[in-house]
């Protein structure tokens, strides 16, 4: 009898086990699910999806053209596919493309790969993000593009000498002296927002000169794929001068406050990742940014809101006044005959900051080619900025532009005809 209880025993015993050891099978897959939620709220807020997802493509399997001065690149596959993908990268491999901008077979990634920021991106967060990678994207086989550039300029190894040069190795170090707020800012900002690799302006070697604030010229604009990433120090004209840190939060979560809207670039910034970050995450870089003091900037004196003539001459634009009559045609009935638009649904132009920016990039290259719909919790923005490049010549822009920077004490230099049929050429295989 006693032999004949011995299967019985053996089975009860293995169910014991097994029962046992469900609570803690849940609780590992429960601690799972949440470190690959927390890797994919991080990947959001580095914005990943921006630059590794192509128009009309799969999530994460890269291809996107991105424009340097040696010639075009092309996003690489970030998805979990073993053999086109990083499926086959350790958690080690990882953090060393992350961070320094190395793949797993060895060669060097471009800078373009914003691994000087990366770089300064704790552990924790590492770990978090290599979850969400390998558990929480659909594996997607499609082969890596080469870049479209010509021997000699398609050699890596002398990126070996640039990272020497460029790379500032270690990740974020609290600064004593500032509150938990200020450097979770920092953190953000500097590391997995990135911000720096568009606002700050790039070297003769295409790296950026200052990643924080220990740089003056850290964050004071820079031009990047045709586009001015606009100042973000305190400057009062081109800057985030007259912005509360309540108009610069608004501004990272919807894409527009009364002082501008977001374009370009920064559009898709606002659509996938900033309108998703926390409002903790939101506060603390705005309080972040509004403490860089005042650089850069066009050396002008502080502006202020004049409103005096332009009206008149909208209202009957001289013949001989080409830039008031585009303005009048094509521009008033969104941006207001006082320039002062319908913020936040359509953008101010008195006053703006990218309006009053030296660099008139941006401006030309929105009036060419408009700018993709600010889509804010699945809502597209209802009077987005159409494309004029078909409809108005060279000279017209050049003349409506002007206009804009003049009018309402903007007070800013005139753009070249020539500067417009550059851009147009530059950003025509875009349209």
């Amino acid at each position: 009898m006693k032999n004949a209880l011995k299967p019985f025993k053996a089975a009860l015993l293995a169910m014991n086990v097994l029962l046992a050891a469900a609570p803690l099978a849940a609780h590992a897959d429960s601690a799972n699910d949440t470190l690959v939620a927390r890797g994919a709220y991080l990947a959001k807020a580095g914005d990943c999806i921006a630059c590794h997802s192509a128009p009309r493509g799969k999530l994460m399997a890269g291809g996107l053209p991105m424009m340097t001065p040696l010639g075009a690149i092309y996003t690489t596959n970030i998805t979990p596919d073993p053999d086109t993908g990083i499926g086959r990268y350790s958690e080690e491999d990882f953090a060393r493309a992350l961070r320094e901008g190395v793949a797993k077979d060895g060669h060097n990634l471009y800078p373009a790969m914003p691994y000087p920021s990366y770089a300064k991106v704790n552990d924790d967060d590492m770990h978090a993000l290599y979850a969400y990678f390998m558990h929480g994207v659909t594996p997607v086989r499609q082969a890596n593009r080469e870049p479209d550039m010509k021997w000699p300029l398609n050699m890596r190894w002398p990126l070996k000498l640039w990272n020497a040069v460029f790379l500032d190795k270690g990740v974020y170090k609290t600064k004593p002296g500032k509150d938990v707020v200020w450097n979770r800012g920092a953190y953000l900002t500097q590391g997995l927002g990135h911000c720096g690799a568009c606002h700050t302006p790039r070297g003769i070697a295409f790296q950026e000169r200052g990643l924080d604030e220990s740089s003056t010229l850290y964050l004071t604009g820079g031009v990047l794929d045709n586009w001015f990433g606009s100042n973000l120090t305190g400057e009062h004209n081109t800057g985030l001068g007259r912005w509360s840190e309540e108009d610069l939060a608004t501004f990272l979560k919807t894409g527009a406050n009364a002082h501008a809207t977001a374009f370009g670039s920064m559009t898709s910034v606002i659509n996938n990742s900033t309108q998703a970050m926390s409002d903790g995450d939101i506060t603390a870089m705005a309080r972040y940014l509004k403490s860089l003091p005042a650089a850069g900037g066009n050396g002008g004196a502080p502006y202020s809101y004049d409103p005096k003539a332009t009206k008149v001459s909208l209202a009957r634009p001289a013949p001989n006044d080409a830039g008031a009559r585009v303005y009048a045609a094509f521009c008033m009935h969104c941006h207001g005959a006082d320039g002062r638009g319908f913020a936040p649904m359509l953008s101010p132009l008195a006053g703006n900051p990218n309006v009053l920016e030296k660099d008139a990039s941006s401006l030309i290259n929105v009036t060419l080619n408009g700018t993709a719909d600010l889509v804010i919790q699945g809502v597209p923005a209802p009077y987005p900025m159409p494309k004029y490049a078909p409809v108005l010549n060279d000279q017209q822009i050049a003349d409506v532009v002007t206009f804009i920077r003049a009018a309402w004490n903007n007070n800013t230099a005139a753009v070249k005809v020539e500067d417009v049929a550059k851009l147009r050429k530059a950003t025509e295989a875009a349209r």
